[in-house]
């Protein structure tokens, strides 16, 4: 799906062709969703070039806004600055399936991993989806896991699928969102910069929308009570660039996706697990010590400043397509949440 006229566009730079972390070229992202009674959970892959990433690995760097998560992966790409597999979403449950399943694509294509080649640091990151998904049946396989990736491609689709098929969103139905913009820096050339997340935070009472406080006024409408349980949602935020970065000026992108989140309502509560990685695809790093390294002059910092301001409004506008474009799921035992869209018909258009 792609996201319907009524989504607000926020910011004043402008989108890429497709609105979506796919605008950076050579990025790719593919789902598989499980959708059957109880188990309402899935995976999603994103592969930042299509080659061997195992071999040409990408710069990376991540920001860990609160911790309260269980990804496998995050130690060496904030030593080493690189990532060398795809990076995998799902849920809690099944991270070990889907870094196993990783380890076992690499060796396919490099049968010496492990042994005469370094081993492969796998990538996954999670939210939990356990309201509408039997996590406990750990239904993810590492052939649905092989299945998002065989379907990556350019065209995102977004909401209730893949990784995000059981995940909740301000007490709404949250999961895939994704954005883009275009930076335009003068005596540089016109770059991208692209967000995809995967959304599981937050309380309705929370949301604000394009700077509107829309939680209230639903919370309100819909009577629901503003004391509640504390927050253990969860957000994972990637981002994309072909600007010419390195690992520290990627890990300060990152950390500003942190910024795009709070103007969502976001307080990064106690129990969230809150953690972005950016990456850049404009030049890979060989795995081979007898192979040259990339001879390539870095942007200044002092003009990241549009940089930044792209990844906050990206990183914001995928959260609330994410919202948008989310159908309503029923899952586990009943429990169900609702599309955002339902919520807003009895009220005024945003």
């Amino acid at each position: 799906m792609t996201a319907p006229d009524s989504v607000p566009h926020i910011g004043s730079l402008p989108s890429g062709g497709r609105n979506a972390i796919t605008d950076v070229a050579g990025v790719t992202v593919g789902h598989h969703t499980l959708d059957d009674g109880a188990v309402q959970t899935g995976v999603t892959v994103l592969r930042p070039h299509p080659g061997d990433l195992f071999r040409e690995r990408v710069p990376a760097a991540a920001a860990v806004l609160n911790g309260f998560g269980k990804s496998v992966g995050l130690i060496q790409v904030e030593e080493l600055g690189v990532l060398e597999t795809p990076i995998a979403l799902t849920n809690t449950f099944s991270v070990a399936t889907v870094a196993t399943a990783q380890i076992r694509q690499c060796i396919a294509a490099n049968p010496e991993t492990g042994r005469s080649l370094p081993t492969v640091n796998p990538l996954v990151f999670e939210c939990n989806d356990g309201f509408l998904n039997d996590i406990q049946q750990m239904a993810v396989t590492e052939q649905h896991y092989q299945s998002a990736f065989e379907q990556a491609g350019v065209n995102v689709e977004q909401g209730s699928v893949g990784a995000g098929r059981g995940m909740s969103c301000f007490e709404l139905k949250g999961g895939i969102g994704t954005a883009s913009r275009r930076v335009a820096l003068p005596g540089q050339g016109v770059y991208t910069v692209g967000a995809l997340v995967l959304a599981n935070f937050g309380k309705l009472p929370q949301l604000v929308l394009a700077g509107q406080a829309l939680g209230l006024q639903l919370a309100r409408g819909l009577n629901v009570p503003q004391a509640s349980e504390a927050e253990k949602g969860s957000i994972i935020l990637l981002i994309a660039t072909d600007a010419p970065l390195d690992a520290r000026q990627l890990r300060r992108l990152a950390l500003r996706a942190g910024a795009g989140l709070a103007r969502t309502g976001s307080v990064f509560g106690h129990g969230s697990g809150d953690i972005a990685l950016a990456f850049s695809t404009a030049y890979t790093l060989p795995l081979q010590p007898s192979q040259p390294m990339p001879a390539l002059a870095m942007l200044h910092d002092g003009l990241l400043d549009s940089l930044f301001q792209a990844v906050v409004d990206s990183t914001e506008q995928a959260i609330v397509n994410a919202l948008f474009l989310a159908s309503t799921v029923t899952g586990r035992d009943g429990h169900q949440r609702h599309a955002l869209t339902e919520l807003l018909r009895p009220f005024s258009p945003v």
